[in-house]
């Protein structure tokens, strides 16, 4: 099958399966305990009737659940997400507001997690049993196993509260006004609008939470590599390479890797949609307003809108990361390529 065709079946299957998670999405939601309006309103407004009443009226609340889903199913075929009770905004708004914060976050923990996840695991793998195998290895253990908030807040006190080499949470300093707004990504803004200094500033506000992020990834990542390519460096091809005299650093770059990279575009992939979704620790402790603060505040005041919102574009991440993964397996592995 040619990769076009397969790229366009895979658009048309987006839409069932997108309708089918706003189904599970709406059901489990409308499922959980609790009342919106207590969340919202609290205990005093509760006691009058008309006032919840007026609440329920407004937000739709007083319809049963099947003629709920279908109007939010008609509201969402013409690009309505519904108003957030909470924000009293439309959602797409808010989460067109959100989400850049959490791709500029997500994108540059994942640059760092790829780049020392498959340096360390090619390294690892290269000079199995030696020291460095060990140190990596255990570097590998302690990034995926060390909880995020107690790293976070390590690094909080170690470099910005007793060393003064980065700045604390926040996109930028409070002093600092942000760039004009192109695409939402702050370090993107400033430097199409030529605000060198918002730019150095914004990349300093971004490393801590970015490597709080990527320590997790750098560690999958790492792990993943070594062990695909202890895997590859055993096959017969590779000793025919080195037989035939090619330089190490070919025979491991464009021999080994290039076979061994398959599972490690899997776990960058898949880690770079979790990213995505938001990580609600780290973005609450960096006081980062991205997605994932907008989803544990949805969640908390039973905001049903802007839960079903962010359902969605999590859904939809996903799906595109998916995509993306399999369209690179045609790229990277010729026995798939037909057509």
């Amino acid at each position: 099958m040619p990769l076009y065709v397969y790229i366009l079946r895979r658009l048309a299957l987006m839409i069932p399966l997108l309708i089918g998670i706003t189904l599970v999405s709406f059901l489990i939601a409308n499922a959980i305990p609790g009342d919106p309006v207590a969340a919202n309103l609290g205990q005093r407004a509760m006691s009058d009737p008309e006032i919840v009443e007026a609440f329920r009226r407004e937000w739709g609340l007083d319809k049963p659940v099947v003629i709920q889903y279908i109007t939010y199913l008609n509201n969402l075929l013409h690009g309505n997400l519904g108003r957030s009770i909470k924000s009293r905004r439309p959602v797409m708004d808010d989460l067109k507001s959100f989400l850049p914060a959490t791709f500029e976050l997500s994108t540059f923990a994942i640059v760092i997690g790829m780049v020392l996840g498959v340096a360390f695991g090619i390294s690892s793998a290269v000079w199995r049993n030696t020291v460095l195998d060990f140190v990596v290895r255990l570097i590998s253990i302690l990034g995926v196993s060390t909880p995020v908030f107690w790293l976070a807040l390590i690094l909080l006190f170690i470099f910005y509260s007793r060393l003064h080499w980065l700045p604390g949470p926040g996109r930028l300093d409070v002093t600092v006004m942000p760039p004009p707004t192109f695409t939402g990504l702050y370090t993107l803004d400033s430097l199409l609008a030529g605000q060198w200094g918002t730019f150095l500033n914004a990349l300093k506000h971004l490393i801590l939470p970015g490597f709080v992020l990527a320590s997790y990834t750098t560690g999958l990542i790492a792990r993943v590599t070594r062990s695909s390519m202890l895997e590859v460096l055993g096959q017969e091809y590779v000793r025919t390479a080195r037989s035939k005299g090619l330089h190490e650093r070919v025979v491991i770059m464009r021999h080994a890797l290039a076979n061994a990279l398959i599972p490690v575009v899997t776990v960058i992939g898949l880690s770079y949609g979790n990213l995505l979704s938001g990580a609600v620790l780290t973005e609450t402790i960096f006081a980062w307003p991205g997605i994932g603060r907008y989803a544990f505040r949805a969640s908390v005041s039973l905001d049903f809108p802007a839960i079903m919102g962010v359902s969605l574009l999590i859904s939809l991440i996903f799906v595109a990361t998916n995509l993306v993964v399999d369209v690179l397996y045609h790229l990277l592995d010729p026995r798939l390529r037909t057509g």
